[in-house]
């Protein structure tokens, strides 16, 4: 560069750095501003190979690119910088600019970006700046250069901290932004955590996408009146799922009252439901309250409902209906303010169509149904409910296990487990008593479990297509633990952004949905 040169001169630097000052300052007044726009005049103007603009977030003490010119996208996002390390971090801590004439020599550069050490057989030269808004450091602003022997970088380094002043306000601004985005989406996860602890933490155990979808449902249902159907296979916690509900709602210290509808001899269900007069039939002695007077005011569990006679059930029709009984032996209808939870494994919909059960009926209580998924559909909670079991059956048999071998977890996780969660609690309990190390092995679980050809238990279809199922539901768990960040969940299974965009759209998954 020149030390002296005619202002009105075609090659003056300082009037060509008075347009590039006016021209960014224009860009910058703009309500919506694009500082990638402005780093691309100031890459231009500098013959820059790349510039990056970073920015610090207060809270995590994280740096991330907010602004480049000449880099990847995968590149920026993955890059991450901490506070003190590598240049970045060191210019943001200390406050002072840095020169590399050569990267390739710095033992301190941490080329996250990816960013070449030669470009056609020159050297690669790093500035990089301080940002700053008033006194403090908000981020950075660095180039990429060819070294020039003979070329003083000062002009580069100098013009780098005046746009640096330039922008402060805006990356203040998106700073701000930055840090009560991640402020919201603590509190956001810290409320999904109370959510979860206000659900029956001692009892209801699951972090997979399918148990986040259960308490979300929950959530939604619990501070409502409106009536529950529970479906799901027999031993997958439908009851816990009910008591849920009852102890998360406005009923919550009202009566609930739980009816086994299976365990109820036909001539007796609808006395127990229901409620008799004295002398109504023979044996009936004395006046009795049903279930659903005794549920008054508070919530009523009508479990196995599918097993409802016939006769019964457009008995139960008219109590959702007009909220009323009628005592067997009395034609006085009584009025009920009851909330009905149901649960059945039944499949309704083939029982009607098998005239087994009331269509009418059905649609009355399908009002909310909520689906309890089986446990081989949620296999990566296997190792929260063996700890939480583990816990439980120390306290309950006077043990000390400490932990469960990698090989026994391996064992509980290729295992079909046709009686749901009740047959891993009962496994966990066996190997529990016959554990004499404190630890839980593979030969302290039933050896039915060790083989699932033996068991009948092996996953139906092609090889293609159990392989499928696991596919789509890690796919799901990796989107649910990066809220939906397509791009996060790709890098977390080591694919590419492409490869997992043709997975969910193959598998019909919708990243938006597990947006927090």
């Amino acid at each position: 560069m020149d030390t002296i040169c005619k202002f009105n001169d075609p090659s003056c630097y300082g009037a060509k750095e008075l347009e590039l000052l006016l021209e960014i300052s224009s860009v910058l007044s703009n309500k919506e501003v694009n500082l990638d726009e402005v780093i691309e005049i100031l890459a231009i103007h500098l013959r820059a190979e790349r510039i990056m603009l970073t920015i610090l977030n207060r809270e995590t003490l994280s740096i991330t690119i907010e602004g480049s010119f000449g880099i990847y996208e995968t590149d920026i996002k993955k890059a991450s910088y901490k506070l003190g390390k590598g240049i970045i971090g060191r210019v943001i801590e200390k406050g002072e600019s840095v020169f590399l004439p050569k990267i390739a020599d710095s033992k301190v550069f941490l080329n996250l970006t990816n960013a070449p050490t030669q470009i056609n057989g020159s050297d690669v030269s790093f500035i990089c700046t301080p940002v700053r808004y008033k006194d403090q450091i908000i981020g950075t602003l660095s180039l990429h250069k060819v070294y020039l022997k003979d070329k003083l970088f000062d002009y580069d380094i100098r013009l780098l901290k005046i746009v640096g002043s330039m922008i402060g306000r805006t990356l203040r601004r998106r700073q701000e932004y930055a840090e009560e985005m991640e402020q919201l989406r603590a509190e956001n996860q810290s409320l999904r955590g109370e959510l979860k602890n206000r659900i029956l933490p001692e009892k209801i155990k699951g972090n997979s996408s399918k148990m986040n979808e259960v308490f979300r449902l929950i959530e939604s249902v619990a501070a409502t009146d409106a009536t529950v159907l529970i479906r799901g296979e027999s031993g997958v916690g439908k009851e816990l799922i009910a008591d849920a509900i009852h102890f998360n709602s406005q009923r919550k210290t009202k009566p609930f009252i739980k009816v086994n509808c299976a365990a109820l001899p036909e001539s007796l269900i609808e006395s127990e439901l229901f409620g008799h007069e004295k002398g109504s039939f023979t044996g009936a002695s004395n006046t009795r309250i049903g279930r659903f007077e005794s549920a008054n005011g508070g919530t009523i569990f009508l479990d196995e409902f599918g097993d409802i006679p016939a006769s019964t059930q457009v008995k139960l029709l008219r109590v959702i209906q007009e909220r009323e009984i009628e005592r067997i032996g009395s034609t006085k209808p009584i009025k009920v303010d009851v909330r009905i939870v149901c649960a059945t494994n039944r499949n309704l919909e083939e029982l009607i169509t098998n005239d087994k059960f009331r269509e009418d009926l059905y649609y009355r209580i399908n009002v909310f149904p909520i689906y309890i998924p089986a446990l081989r559909e949620r296999i990566n909670d296997i190792p929260i409910l063996t700890d939480f079991f583990i816990e439980k059956f120390n306290k309950r048999h006077g043990k000390n296990i400490k932990r469960i071998t990698s090989s026994a977890i391996d064992t509980l996780m290729v295992y079909h487990w046709p009686g749901n969660i009740r047959e891993l609690e009962n496994c966990i309990e066996r190997a529990c008593i016959l554990s004499i190390d404190n630890v839980l092995r593979t030969n302290n679980l039933p050896a039915s479990l060790q083989t699932a050809k033996g068991t009948k238990t092996m996953m139906s279809g092609t090889l293609d297509i159990i392989l499928g199922k696991m596919e789509k539901q890690i796919i799901i768990d990796a989107l649910t633990a990066s809220k939906g960040n397509s791009t996060k969940a790709a890098e977390q299974l080591g694919i590419t952004e492409r490869m997992m965009g043709i997975r969910t759209k193959k598998y019909d998954i919708e990243a938006k949905r597990y947006k927090v």
